[in-house]
């Protein structure tokens, strides 16, 4: 993200190199980044014959650079985006003699996604070295990473978000932060003149339910709060399409092994700090204190038996040692989580 916030401003206070290469797993910040390039590089008025798109499966290396090496059309730069550029897997080092005679008044943009250039090859060295040129490796964020972003993005676009409301995005949407950046936009739209995203305004209009999701039923279970989580497998047992067993299995797998981790942590190093447990644990500083209070009601021992009972409850879901029903599944794995 700091990368990304380091080439918008060099583009805004130094201007467009004639290069940029944007490869890596994350494809969201290779699209913001191209996207800023594409709407701002060339004015509106010149955009119909000074900026192109190539697809990599429609074009060969050869066609790039000699499209590369044209000059603008009655201005003074011209634009070509290369999108699908991974399809140029097996000729994309032939790409290096461009350098050989570079065109300044072009803007060549690659959108390299889901692959990373060879750093052990002659292009990513050219690349790098060049004054010419900008490399940006988009790297996945770690799920401890997701709130902190969205509440960084959230701030960029002029807005502000209740804590609750974040962890249900997270907890509904994963790490797919096309989907989380298109749902703030949503929201923001409702919004109009105020400025805070709540857990209300998240359930009306994403269709999130506040007290009925995952991050709920790992609340109630953190907090031993018996009455909310069998209230919680209830809903999920009626509306198993959109709650399925084997996504709750994960989280309370998940949940306790980060628990006995953080046993492990604390019993080692009673003074250490709680934002680097926090990241030992993978988790946001918001999330911790699920875990500073199940350590007081689950002894590292019963959390070794609920891994193991989680374990269990996931093998039946999947119809091994008999069949049982959503519901009374759910009911088993609550009643032996709890005693």
């Amino acid at each position: 993200m700091n990368e990304l916030k380091k080439i918008l401003t060099s583009i805004k206070k130094e201007g467009y190199k004639p290069v940029y290469f944007l490869m890596g797993d994350e494809p969201y910040f290779i699209d913001v980044l191209c996207d800023y390039i594409t709407e701002n590089a060339i004015p509106e008025e010149e955009k119909s014959f000074n900026q192109m798109v190539i697809y990599g499966k429609d074009s060969s290396i050869n066609d790039i650079i000699s499209q590369g090496r044209q000059y603008p059309f009655m201005g003074d730069k011209m634009l070509v985006v290369v999108k699908e550029a991974q399809d140029l897997v097996k000729t994309i080092e032939q790409f290096s003699t461009y350098f050989k005679s570079v065109q300044p008044s072009t803007i060549l943009v690659f959108c390299y996604k889901y692959k990373t250039l060879d750093k052990r090859k002659e292009l990513y060295k050219t690349l790098s070295k060049s004054e010419f040129a900008e490399v940006f490796e988009s790297n996945k964020l770690k799920d401890y990473q997701i709130e902190g972003w969205l509440k960084s993005f959230v701030a960029d676009e002029n807005l502000e978000i209740e804590p609750k409301a974040s962890a249900m995005l997270v907890e509904f949407l994963g790490n797919d932060l096309s989907k989380i950046a298109n749902e703030i936009s949503k929201l923001k739209i409702v919004l109009k003149n105020d400025r805070l995203i709540t857990a209300d305004l998240v359930e009306e209009n994403i269709g999130i339910s506040k007290e009925y999701n995952n991050f709920e039923l790992i609340n109630a279970v953190a907090n031993k709060n018996e009455a909310k989580a069998f209230t919680i497998a209830k809903y999920f047992a009626l509306n198993t399409k959109n709650n399925p067993l084997v996504v709750t299995t994960a989280l309370f797998y998940n949940f306790f092994a980060r628990l006995l981790q953080y046993h492990g942590i604390v019993y080692k190093n009673t003074g250490v700090n709680p934002a680097d447990i926090a990241k030992q644990l993978g988790i946001s500083p918001y999330g911790l204190k699920d875990y500073q209070i199940a350590a007081k009601v689950y002894p590292m021992k019963k959390v070794s038996q609920n891994i193991a009972v989680i374990r269990e409850i996931d093998l039946k879901g999947k119809g091994v040692n008999g069949t049982l029903t959503h519901d009374d599944l759910l009911k088993e794995l609550l009643i032996k989580t709890f005693r």
